[in-house]
Protein backbone atom coordinates (compact mmCIF):
# COMPACT_ATOMS: atom_id res chain seq x y z
CA UNK A 1 0.00 0.00 0.00
CA UNK A 2 1.49 3.80 -0.75
CA UNK A 3 0.58 6.98 -1.97
CA UNK A 4 -0.74 5.40 -5.41
CA UNK A 5 -4.09 4.73 -3.78
CA UNK A 6 -4.25 8.48 -3.41
CA UNK A 7 -3.17 9.14 -7.04
CA UNK A 8 -4.81 6.08 -8.65
CA UNK A 9 -5.39 6.30 -12.37
CA UNK A 10 -4.58 10.13 -12.16
CA UNK A 11 -7.32 10.73 -9.41
CA UNK A 12 -10.03 8.92 -11.27
CA UNK A 13 -12.43 8.15 -8.05
CA UNK A 14 -11.80 11.21 -6.80
CA UNK A 15 -13.30 12.63 -10.01
CA UNK A 16 -16.29 10.43 -9.65
CA UNK A 17 -16.89 11.21 -5.97
CA UNK A 18 -16.94 15.15 -6.78
CA UNK A 19 -19.18 14.31 -9.66
CA UNK A 20 -21.68 12.53 -8.06
CA UNK A 21 -21.41 15.15 -5.12
CA UNK A 22 -22.38 18.07 -7.47
CA UNK A 23 -24.73 16.38 -8.71
CA UNK A 24 -26.07 15.72 -5.44
CA UNK A 25 -25.68 19.61 -4.73
CA UNK A 26 -27.52 20.70 -7.64
CA UNK A 27 -30.17 18.41 -7.44
CA UNK A 28 -30.65 19.60 -3.97
CA UNK A 29 -30.77 23.25 -4.64
CA UNK A 30 -32.69 22.77 -7.58
CA UNK A 31 -35.92 20.81 -5.74
CA UNK A 32 -38.15 22.50 -4.48
CA UNK A 33 -40.34 20.45 -2.02
CA UNK A 34 -43.92 20.96 -0.89
CA UNK A 35 -42.37 20.83 2.57
CA UNK A 36 -39.01 21.70 3.69
CA UNK A 37 -36.24 19.63 2.57
CA UNK A 38 -35.99 16.06 4.61
CA UNK A 39 -34.85 12.53 3.98
CA UNK A 40 -38.57 11.71 2.98
CA UNK A 41 -38.67 13.94 -0.66
CA UNK A 42 -38.12 11.83 -3.39
CA UNK A 43 -34.81 13.43 -3.21
CA UNK A 44 -34.26 12.50 -0.36
CA UNK A 45 -35.11 8.99 -0.80
CA UNK A 46 -32.73 9.21 -3.57
CA UNK A 47 -29.98 10.17 -1.60
CA UNK A 48 -30.69 7.81 1.16
CA UNK A 49 -30.66 4.99 -0.89
CA UNK A 50 -27.91 5.70 -2.95
CA UNK A 51 -25.51 6.39 0.23
CA UNK A 52 -26.95 2.72 1.75
CA UNK A 53 -25.60 1.84 -1.15
CA UNK A 54 -22.58 3.14 -1.04
CA UNK A 55 -22.18 2.07 2.48
CA UNK A 56 -22.30 -1.76 1.80
CA UNK A 57 -20.47 -1.58 -1.05
CA UNK A 58 -17.59 0.05 1.08
CA UNK A 59 -18.02 -2.76 3.69
CA UNK A 60 -17.45 -5.22 1.36
CA UNK A 61 -14.21 -4.09 0.60
CA UNK A 62 -13.57 -5.66 3.89
CA UNK A 63 -14.30 -8.83 1.92
CA UNK A 64 -12.71 -8.56 -0.88
CA UNK A 65 -9.44 -7.54 0.60
CA UNK A 66 -9.14 -10.92 1.90
CA UNK A 67 -9.61 -12.88 -1.32
CA UNK A 68 -6.16 -12.24 -3.40
CA UNK A 69 -6.49 -12.84 -6.82
CA UNK A 70 -10.11 -12.78 -6.91
CA UNK A 71 -11.65 -10.71 -9.50
CA UNK A 72 -10.13 -8.41 -12.71
CA UNK A 73 -9.82 -5.26 -10.73
CA UNK A 74 -6.65 -4.13 -8.48
CA UNK A 75 -7.32 -3.52 -5.00
CA UNK A 76 -5.16 -0.39 -5.65
CA UNK A 77 -8.36 0.49 -7.37
CA UNK A 78 -10.85 -0.47 -4.66
CA UNK A 79 -9.08 1.06 -2.19
CA UNK A 80 -8.78 4.56 -4.01
CA UNK A 81 -12.38 4.19 -4.90
CA UNK A 82 -13.16 3.22 -0.83
CA UNK A 83 -11.75 6.26 0.17
CA UNK A 84 -13.03 8.51 -1.95
CA UNK A 85 -16.69 7.12 -2.06
CA UNK A 86 -16.53 6.98 1.10
CA UNK A 87 -16.06 10.84 1.53
CA UNK A 88 -18.38 11.61 -0.31
CA UNK A 89 -20.87 10.32 1.89
CA UNK A 90 -20.39 13.77 4.04
CA UNK A 91 -21.83 15.47 0.84
CA UNK A 92 -24.75 12.54 -0.08
CA UNK A 93 -25.60 11.26 3.88
CA UNK A 94 -25.97 15.48 4.59
CA UNK A 95 -27.96 16.51 2.16
CA UNK A 96 -29.87 13.44 2.40
CA UNK A 97 -31.05 14.96 5.74
CA UNK A 98 -32.03 17.99 4.93
CA UNK A 99 -30.17 19.30 8.04
CA UNK A 100 -32.94 18.41 9.92
CA UNK A 101 -31.63 16.58 13.31
CA UNK A 102 -32.46 15.58 16.54
CA UNK A 103 -32.58 12.90 19.68
CA UNK A 104 -33.33 9.49 17.50
CA UNK A 105 -32.00 6.59 15.71
CA UNK A 106 -31.91 8.51 12.25
CA UNK A 107 -29.28 11.08 13.39
CA UNK A 108 -27.31 8.43 15.56
CA UNK A 109 -26.71 6.56 11.92
CA UNK A 110 -25.43 10.15 10.51
CA UNK A 111 -23.07 10.68 13.82
CA UNK A 112 -21.45 7.24 13.57
CA UNK A 113 -20.72 7.66 9.84
CA UNK A 114 -19.03 10.55 10.53
CA UNK A 115 -17.25 8.77 13.12
CA UNK A 116 -16.48 5.92 10.84
CA UNK A 117 -15.35 8.46 7.81
CA UNK A 118 -13.19 10.34 10.26
CA UNK A 119 -11.01 6.63 11.71
CA UNK A 120 -10.89 5.89 8.22
CA UNK A 121 -9.12 9.61 7.31
CA UNK A 122 -6.72 8.62 9.79
CA UNK A 123 -6.21 4.62 9.01
CA UNK A 124 -5.21 6.12 5.34
CA UNK A 125 -2.93 8.44 7.14
CA UNK A 126 -1.61 5.48 8.97
CA UNK A 127 -1.24 3.34 6.70
CA UNK A 128 0.68 6.03 3.91
CA UNK A 129 2.65 7.19 6.51
CA UNK A 130 3.60 4.62 9.35
CA UNK A 131 5.31 1.72 7.49
CA UNK A 132 8.20 4.52 6.04
CA UNK A 133 8.44 5.16 9.24
CA UNK A 134 8.87 1.94 11.03
CA UNK A 135 11.41 1.05 7.72
CA UNK A 136 13.28 4.33 9.02
CA UNK A 137 13.13 3.08 12.50
CA UNK A 138 14.29 -0.61 12.30
CA UNK A 139 17.29 0.64 9.77
CA UNK A 140 17.31 -2.29 7.98
CA UNK A 141 16.55 -5.10 10.88
CA UNK A 142 13.54 -6.61 12.49
CA UNK A 143 11.94 -6.38 15.79
CA UNK A 144 13.31 -9.57 16.82
CA UNK A 145 16.83 -8.80 15.57
CA UNK A 146 16.56 -5.25 17.82
CA UNK A 147 15.39 -7.78 20.71
CA UNK A 148 18.39 -9.98 19.92
CA UNK A 149 21.11 -7.10 20.14
CA UNK A 150 19.34 -6.07 23.39
CA UNK A 151 19.71 -9.00 24.75
CA UNK A 152 23.70 -9.17 23.43
CA UNK A 153 24.39 -5.97 25.00
CA UNK A 154 22.96 -7.00 28.35
CA UNK A 155 25.23 -10.04 28.44
CA UNK A 156 28.23 -7.41 27.42
CA UNK A 157 26.84 -5.05 30.43
CA UNK A 158 27.47 -7.95 33.07
CA UNK A 159 30.49 -8.54 31.71
CA UNK A 160 31.94 -5.26 32.27
CA UNK A 161 30.16 -4.93 35.58
CA UNK A 162 31.58 -7.69 36.95
CA UNK A 163 34.54 -5.96 39.08
CA UNK A 164 32.73 -2.79 39.44
CA UNK A 165 30.81 -4.32 42.80
CA UNK A 166 27.53 -5.94 43.55
CA UNK A 167 25.89 -2.50 43.56
CA UNK A 168 26.13 -1.42 40.02
CA UNK A 169 25.95 -5.51 39.70
CA UNK A 170 22.44 -5.67 41.09
CA UNK A 171 21.42 -2.48 39.22
CA UNK A 172 22.52 -4.52 35.85
CA UNK A 173 20.79 -7.58 36.59
CA UNK A 174 17.35 -5.56 37.60
CA UNK A 175 17.64 -3.66 33.81
CA UNK A 176 17.95 -7.05 32.41
CA UNK A 177 15.08 -8.80 34.13
CA UNK A 178 12.85 -6.21 34.08
CA UNK A 179 13.42 -4.19 30.96
CA UNK A 180 10.43 -4.46 28.75
CA UNK A 181 9.38 -3.55 25.10
CA UNK A 182 5.50 -3.34 25.00
CA UNK A 183 3.20 -4.25 27.44
CA UNK A 184 -0.38 -3.06 27.97
CA UNK A 185 -2.14 -1.30 25.38
CA UNK A 186 -1.58 2.30 26.79
CA UNK A 187 2.12 1.23 26.80
CA UNK A 188 2.33 0.02 23.22
CA UNK A 189 0.87 3.23 22.23
CA UNK A 190 2.71 5.41 24.30
CA UNK A 191 5.79 3.94 23.16
CA UNK A 192 7.50 4.60 26.61
CA UNK A 193 8.50 3.35 30.05
CA UNK A 194 8.67 5.76 32.18
CA UNK A 195 10.21 3.60 34.90
CA UNK A 196 12.39 2.02 32.11
CA UNK A 197 15.09 -0.29 34.89
CA UNK A 198 17.80 0.19 32.20
CA UNK A 199 17.42 4.02 31.84
CA UNK A 200 17.20 4.07 35.76
CA UNK A 201 20.51 1.78 35.77
CA UNK A 202 22.79 4.29 32.82
CA UNK A 203 21.82 7.90 34.68
CA UNK A 204 23.08 5.99 38.08
CA UNK A 205 26.34 4.39 36.11
CA UNK A 206 26.73 8.12 34.81
CA UNK A 207 26.68 9.82 38.00
CA UNK A 208 29.70 7.06 39.06
CA UNK A 209 31.51 7.62 36.35
CA UNK A 210 31.61 11.01 36.73
CA UNK A 211 32.29 11.07 40.57
CA UNK A 212 35.53 8.33 39.46
CA UNK A 213 38.78 8.34 38.36
CA UNK A 214 41.30 6.04 37.48
CA UNK A 215 40.59 2.65 36.05
CA UNK A 216 37.04 2.29 37.71
CA UNK A 217 36.17 5.52 35.82
CA UNK A 218 37.45 3.77 32.42
CA UNK A 219 35.14 0.73 33.02
CA UNK A 220 32.41 2.75 34.03
CA UNK A 221 32.61 5.03 31.18
CA UNK A 222 32.91 1.48 29.18
CA UNK A 223 29.45 0.51 30.78
CA UNK A 224 27.88 4.11 29.81
CA UNK A 225 28.85 3.31 26.48
CA UNK A 226 27.27 0.16 26.76
CA UNK A 227 23.91 1.20 28.48
CA UNK A 228 23.35 4.34 26.35
CA UNK A 229 23.38 1.63 23.46
CA UNK A 230 20.88 -0.39 24.78
CA UNK A 231 18.67 2.53 25.52
CA UNK A 232 18.82 3.33 22.01
CA UNK A 233 17.43 -0.09 20.97
CA UNK A 234 15.04 -0.20 23.18
CA UNK A 235 13.72 3.15 21.89
CA UNK A 236 13.79 2.05 18.58
CA UNK A 237 11.87 -1.00 19.32
CA UNK A 238 9.41 0.66 21.75
CA UNK A 239 8.65 2.76 18.18
CA UNK A 240 8.30 0.20 16.17
CA UNK A 241 5.83 -1.37 18.64
CA UNK A 242 3.61 1.75 19.06
CA UNK A 243 3.14 2.06 14.89
CA UNK A 244 2.37 -1.21 14.82
CA UNK A 245 0.05 -0.88 17.79
CA UNK A 246 -1.50 2.36 16.02
CA UNK A 247 -2.28 0.33 13.21
CA UNK A 248 -3.94 -2.39 14.65
CA UNK A 249 -6.06 -0.24 16.98
CA UNK A 250 -7.34 1.33 14.12
CA UNK A 251 -8.62 -1.72 12.93
CA UNK A 252 -10.11 -2.95 16.00
CA UNK A 253 -12.09 0.66 15.82
CA UNK A 254 -12.99 1.47 12.73
CA UNK A 255 -14.59 -2.14 11.55
CA UNK A 256 -16.75 -2.15 14.49
CA UNK A 257 -17.97 1.30 13.97
CA UNK A 258 -18.60 0.01 10.50
CA UNK A 259 -20.88 -2.56 11.83
CA UNK A 260 -22.50 -0.59 13.88
CA UNK A 261 -23.43 2.24 11.76
CA UNK A 262 -24.74 -0.66 9.36
CA UNK A 263 -26.88 -1.61 12.81
CA UNK A 264 -28.15 1.70 12.95
CA UNK A 265 -28.94 2.02 9.38
CA UNK A 266 -30.80 -0.91 9.04
CA UNK A 267 -32.84 0.26 12.20
CA UNK A 268 -33.47 3.86 10.33
CA UNK A 269 -34.52 2.32 7.33
CA UNK A 270 -37.16 -0.40 9.06
CA UNK A 271 -38.08 2.79 11.30
CA UNK A 272 -38.86 4.47 8.03
CA UNK A 273 -40.70 2.38 6.25
CA UNK A 274 -43.05 0.72 9.01
CA UNK A 275 -43.55 3.44 11.62
CA UNK A 276 -43.68 6.74 9.88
Amino acid sequence: MNESIVVFGRFRFLKWALVLSVLAIIAYVWHHPLVAPNGGTWLGYTLGILSFAIILWLMYFGIRKRTYGAGHVRLEAWLSAHVYLGLSLIVLATLHTGFKFGWNVHTLAYVLMWIVILSGIFGLYAYLRYPRLMTMNRRGVTLDNMLAQIAEVDRECRQVGMPLGDEINRSLLDASQHTSVGGGLIRQLSGQDPNCPTEATLRRVETLANASQGERAAELRQLVMLLTRKVSLLQRARRDVQLTALMKVWVFVHVPLSFALLAALITHIVSVFFYW
